[in-house]
């Protein structure tokens, strides 16, 4: 199993890595801060009198704003395959009054920054509203259905990604190395060094030399602990062997 399309466009777009808005008839491009809600949608958090916030002030007769957003993944460690970029266009509106308060709220689950107790004073929040999304990776652009877009979920071990894998590279390489090889079996070569570059919920990938394999969970998994439990007989592989024989 693997992440769909739609699953990376969300990773990508949940407000973990760095984003430039292009905004239509304005100089740019911007970089703007961003999170996403639970259906996909763009939140934007910008001082009030900067830049990003005039740029987004909408012409004469309309309330919103075009403008296409632009987010490249940035691989964890050295070595690790990109998950590549995505371009999501849509419309932002400046909220205001209880729905300005409900996105700081929705934006705070992802990134509880200070700013947003300046909410309708120092800082504004703009939501966008999603109409297009393309997924780039390797050099092919595939256009991603909004509606998918908007019912997948953020993969949820991307932002702590660099920390588990820290963590397996510091204390549990020995581990790691002999489950993969046992895993590939010939396809592990003599001499080959394992090691772990990128983890989501449904497997990871690890490099020997220059070649990349994956390797798949035997269920997607929800969270950090419940990655530990699942990786507990791989890290332990003694401790496995005793449960069976009991």
């Amino acid at each position: 199993m693997q992440p769909t399309h739609a699953e990376v466009a969300r990773t990508l777009a949940a407000g973990h890595l760095p984003a430039t808005a292009h905004i239509a008839c304005r100089p740019g491009p911007h970089p703007v801060r961003h999170v996403t809600d639970a259906q996909g949608r763009v939140l934007l958090l910008s001082p009030a009198g900067g830049s990003v916030a005039a740029a987004l002030r909408p012409g004469p007769d309309v309330d919103d704003t075009a403008l296409v957003l632009d987010i490249a993944d940035v691989p964890p460690v050295s070595g690790a395959p990109s998950l590549g970029r995505i371009w999501i266009a849509g419309w932002a509106t400046r909220l205001e009054g209880a729905e300005a308060r409900q996105a700081a709220l929705d934006y705070a689950e992802t990134d509880a920054t200070s700013d947003l107790l300046d909410i309708e004073d120092g800082q504004v929040i703009h939501r966008m509203d999603v109409a297009e999304i393309r997924y780039e990776r390797n050099g092919v652009l595939v256009d991603v259905d909004p509606d998918d877009y908007a019912e997948a979920t953020p993969d949820p071990l991307r932002s702590i990604e660099f920390d588990l894998i820290a963590d397996l590279s510091d204390h549990h390489v020995t581990e790691m190395s002999d489950y993969v090889r046992r895993q590939l079996g010939p396809a592990a070569r003599p001499g080959d060094d394992p090691r772990v570059v990128r983890l989501d919920r449904y497997g990871f990938m690890v490099r020997l030399g220059k070649r990349l394999a994956r390797l798949a969970f035997p269920r997607p998994v929800t969270d950090r602990h419940d990655l530990a439990h699942l990786l507990h007989p791989v890290l332990c592989h003694r401790c496995a062997h005793q449960e069976e024989a009991a």
